[in-house]
């Protein structure tokens, strides 16, 4: 029965994580929110056909301290030898799409780094550190076209001038990752480490103009996280399979 850790579950992409996995008893989904006090009736809705085993759990991503506290509750909640197979770093923000490089609020940019990039570092870390990764885990930092310079350089005007910057630092911790978690004493050689670009999906971060629907990006990404081989780790790649240049 593979284990799954969906951040940000509770709304957009995560959701939609929750929703396609739920659709098999044989998974176990640990649903994380900002607050469980938050209104879930949608994830509730979302995880109802494998309900018994689907866990919402606390874990704000912008807080070290629910971060590990989460990280501690794990053993509880999966109970004996369970590990971590599929760990989804979807949580983030793109709360001022309007800053240009030439406009950054300094704390908004520190404030999407923290969230964006610090958030799902330090995931990794504390679930490393108390033991709860599977040795063959699949680590999914959720980045952006935008994360990439490549890709970036080909859009005029530049839009979304923080959340682009915390992306590729995203991209950047993930190469840093795929390295670390392999080394000797850690995960280990068989651990697999990637960004994953979801598109331009209609959900509220997406806003006005997306194409994709929800379900068509998470199924890509679904299909392409399962298959996942070892000479992946470190890749870029969009929902469809496709790697995508740096």
């Amino acid at each position: 029965m593979p284990v799954y850790v969906v951040t940000g579950a509770n709304r957009g992409l995560g959701l939609e994580f929750v929703r396609q996995l739920s659709q098999s008893k044989d998974n176990t989904v640990l649903a994380c929110v900002r607050s469980t006090s938050s209104d879930l009736a949608d994830l509730k809705q979302a995880s109802q056909p494998n309900e018994a085993n689907t866990h919402v759990l606390t874990c704000d991503t912008a807080d070290l301290s629910s971060i590990q506290a989460f990280a501690k509750q794990i053993q509880k909640t999966l109970g004996g030898d369970c590990k971590i197979d599929f760990l989804i770093n979807n949580a983030a923000v793109n709360s001022k799409p309007e800053q240009t490089s030439l406009t950054i609020g300094p704390e908004d940019l520190t404030n999407e780094i923290r969230i964006n990039v610090l958030g799902p570092g330090k995931t990794t870390e504390f679930l490393l550190a108390e033991g709860v990764l599977a040795k063959t885990a699949r680590i999914v930092n959720m980045t952006s076209g935008l994360g990439s310079m490549a890709v970036s350089l080909g859009i005029t005007p530049r839009k979304c001038a923080t959340y682009s910057i915390s992306k590729a630092a995203l991209n950047s911790l993930t190469v840093q990752q795929s390295g670390e978690l392999r080394e000797e004493g850690r995960l280990g050689p068989k651990c697999v480490v990637v960004c994953m670009d979801p598109g331009w999906v209609k959900t509220r971060m997406g806003g006005e103009g997306a194409i994709l629907e929800p379900e068509e990006s998470i199924g890509g990404m679904l299909k392409c996280i399962h298959g996942l081989g070892e000479g992946d780790n470190g890749e870029f790649y969009t929902y469809t399979g496709k790697e995508v240049p740096w």
